[in-house]
């Protein structure tokens, strides 16, 4: 049985694995961006479409509907087509997807360029730590799948930083500014750049190993096991892959499935943490966090800000993980994360629920409260990107089978994208209807219950090598 002791780690070619890692997560900083572009144009995206709130809901969550698909066609294409070679098409559409959304005028072309957008997401988010997890020895593949978070987090932040200048030097999101272009337009066109320099990177890097193994092509995948751990310990490498996948088909989405009883319980364990994840309401921060900050009382420029320092205080506790995932494990931060996000989150309830409303119905906070649901907001980020946000995707990337891995990221990234689209969808109408105090207890919750799940049903991969995995 392979371990983090075996010869591949000891011989590995750390600055190869680091350059296509690099270039893998540029997906990831993509992600980021595409997902918090939206932060902070909802002001222009109302004037131009004339939107309700349940319309805005639907115009932001249609990322996540592109999400979902995206995820669900990349898990099963990757298998057929190859990791490097489904990236490539998610990084084009990234690049048209960001064109089209900062010039669409009709809002229909607006919402076909989200979903184009929201399937390179959806895309990436599963393949790039897959990819990662794939190329990487196993007693360092905990940190270079956390980049992956690293860079999701990195691309928030720019968004927000991108948002906040451009609105600052607009005068406001939705006045005109370069070429004529509202302000609000330009941080979508702004991604463009990074989405081109992914798409041109990606022809750089080698398909996967495994994905070659799968389909046949033994020859190609020593080649780049040799490039990857030194030929000494290649052709072994290749056999042991080899052996872990099925001898009588090749991978297939069926093979999520266990004889009899419905999906494995490997998968089962993939969908608690691909939902959870979501349920704790991170990215009502994230995507509406303008939004948030207004109904709190803050201004756009004062609300612009907190994104920001929610973005940077995450990049920090990312880095935090990495120096500790490969040490202390994935279920460990798993359940430190959830704990420290419940009290988190039921601090910002209280905080919410002790506000008032000014003539117009919107929410108000007296100083000190004000202060504190800033600071939980930022603890909850700090346990978030400690834990749950860095930690599912490494899972995600490393926990499945090598026979299964493309089929079960593709049910696990679907479910992770509905629920996230649920969340992002539902919450403008909860907070005008429920109110924020109601609606973060229902975060709260979730984080409550995701401690309990994890204990039940999330056993640790740390230092197991791929083919070790089974369920």
């Amino acid at each position: 049985m392979a371990t983090s002791a075996d010869p591949a780690s000891n011989t590995a070619n750390l600055g190869f694995i680091a350059a296509i890692v690099s270039v893998a997560t540029i997906g990831g900083l993509l992600f980021g961006y595409d997902s918090g572009a939206v932060n902070g144009t909802q002001d222009g995206l109302r004037a131009a479409f004339g939107l309700s709130d349940a319309s805005l809901g639907f115009t932001v969550g249609s990322l996540l509907i592109g999400c979902f698909i995206g995820a669900f066609i990349a898990g099963r294409f990757a298998d057929l087509f190859g990791r490097r070679n489904v990236m490539i098409v998610a990084a084009a559409l990234f690049l048209v997807g960001a064109i089209v959304q900062g010039l669409a005028h009709d809002h229909l072309i607006f919402i076909i360029a989200r979903l184009c957008g929201g399937m390179a997401v959806g895309t990436a988010s599963v393949l790039s730590p897959a990819y990662i997890a794939e190329v990487a020895p196993a007693n360092i593949r905990g940190r270079m799948t956390t980049v992956q978070q690293v860079m999701i987090i990195s691309g928030l932040t720019l968004a927000f930083v991108v948002n906040y200048f451009l609105a600052a030097a607009a005068g406001k999101s939705t006045n005109l500014f370069w070429g004529g272009i509202e302000a609000w337009r330009w941080m979508y066109l702004c991604q463009a750049l990074p989405a081109a320099v992914f798409l041109f990177a990606l022809f750089f890097i080698p398909e996967s190993p495994r994905y070659l193994v799968s389909r046949g092509r033994h020859e190609s995948a020593a080649g780049v096991l040799a490039r990857l751990f030194g030929a000494t310990v290649a052709q072994a490498k290749l056999e042991e892959i080899r052996a872990s996948f099925g001898t009588d088909h090749r991978p297939r989405l069926s093979d999520v499935l266990a004889p009899g009883t419905g999906l494995r319980p490997i998968v089962w364990a993939g969908l608690v943490i691909a939902v959870f994840q979501q349920l704790v309401g991170i990215n009502v921060i994230f995507y509406y966090g303008e939004t948030l900050w207004k109904l709190a009382g803050a201004s756009e420029d004062t609300a612009l800000q907190r994104n920001i320092i929610s973005g940077l205080v995450s990049i920090g506790a990312c880095f935090v993980t990495i120096a500790l995932v490969d040490r202390i494990g994935r279920k460990p931060l798993l359940l430190i994360g959830s704990a420290g996000m419940t009290v988190a989150l039921f601090v910002m309830t209280y905080v919410f629920h002790n506000g008032t409303l000014d003539a117009a119905g919107a929410l108000q906070l007296s100083p000190h409260d004000g202060f504190v649901a800033v600071v939980a907001a930022n603890v909850y980020v700090i346990f978030f990107n400690l834990s749950w946000g860095p930690i599912m995707w490494v899972m995600l990337g490393e926990m499945f089978p090598n026979q299964i891995r493309g089929s079960a990221l593709a049910v696990c990234g679907f479910a992770q994208w509905f629920a996230n689209y649920l969340i992002a969808q539902s919450f403008p109408i909860m907070a005008a209807k429920l109110g924020l105090a109601a609606t973060y207890s229902f975060y709260a919750v979730s984080a409550l219950i995701s401690f309990f799940l994890v204990q039940r049903f999330i056993g640790e991969t740390k230092g197991r090598e791929l083919e070790d995995m089974v369920g």
